[in-house]
């Protein structure tokens, strides 16, 4: 194993070791979260070396860098997840290519995706996004309108609605952050208590490197975390075209 592939599993395992406390603490069956590795900025070689020691799906936040490391087969057999703000011209490279897109915000993007999944014959899974702190900085459905938006989704035929997702208000305290992700495991419940064709909720994509615990806490089924795993990211990124 070389110095790489140490680090890697070193940090997946504290990674882990965290999720397994956390599920622990909180009554859960550690094997009902899924641990996403975040890999933006990280090299097909990088990735390449992680699918290999317990990563459940990647995560990817950049259209050109999933297109890029897919095609250099990066992710082995690893489910791929997109992760970021999608662009209604990034739709075609996106559908289809990911198992999973976990951040459908919008009517507009809804109906791109469908359209775009139609074109390919596929029924694309996507979660909906939810900014739960109604920060004008970050994507995502305002909570009061998710039900009006999962209806139409559900309503799509090449779109099959597999849960929801969100990404709080950074918090000093522990506490604080925690009330976020709890006023979303309580939308969730709602959704999920709904009468739906297709729609499932079966996955909560909520907490980070800092906040997992907390998330799993309080009902996530998959945390997305970048940094504890590959360590800092080099910044700034360049723009996507």
């Amino acid at each position: 194993m070389n110095e790489l592939h140490e680090q890697l599993a070193q940090r997946t395992a504290q990674v882990r070791c965290r999720m397994d406390e956390a599920c622990r603490a909180a009554g859960r069956d550690p094997a009902s979260v899924q641990l996403c590795a975040a890999s933006k900025t990280q090299t097909s070689d990088t990735v390449r070396a992680a699918w290999n020691i317990g990563i459940d799906v990647f995560g990817e936040n950049r259209v050109q860098e999933l297109v890029e490391k897919r095609a250099a087969g990066a992710y082995g057999s690893t489910p791929l997840h997109f992760i970021g703000h999608l662009q209604t011209n990034k739709v075609r490279q996106v559908v289809g290519a990911a198992d999973l897109i976990e951040s459908v915000d919008s009517e507009h993007l809804l109906l791109a995706v469908q359209k775009e999944a139609a074109r390919q014959n596929i029924v694309q899974p996507v979660l909906l996004q939810v900014n739960i702190g109604g920060e004008a900085s970050k994507g995502g459905v305002a909570p009061d309108g998710l039900m009006a938006l999962l209806e139409q989704a559900d309503g799509m035929e090449n779109i099959l609605v597999k849960g929801l997702m969100c990404i709080p208000p950074k918090e000093t305290e522990p506490a604080a952050q925690r009330r976020w992700f709890a006023a979303m495991r309580a939308l969730f419940d709602e959704a999920a208590a709904c009468s739906w064709q297709k729609a499932r909720m079966e996955i909560l994509s909520m907490g980070m490197s800092g906040d997992f615990e907390a998330a799993i806490q309080e009902g996530a089924t998959l945390v997305r975390v970048g940094t504890a795993i590959f360590g800092p990211r080099a910044y700034p990124l360049p723009a996507e075209p």
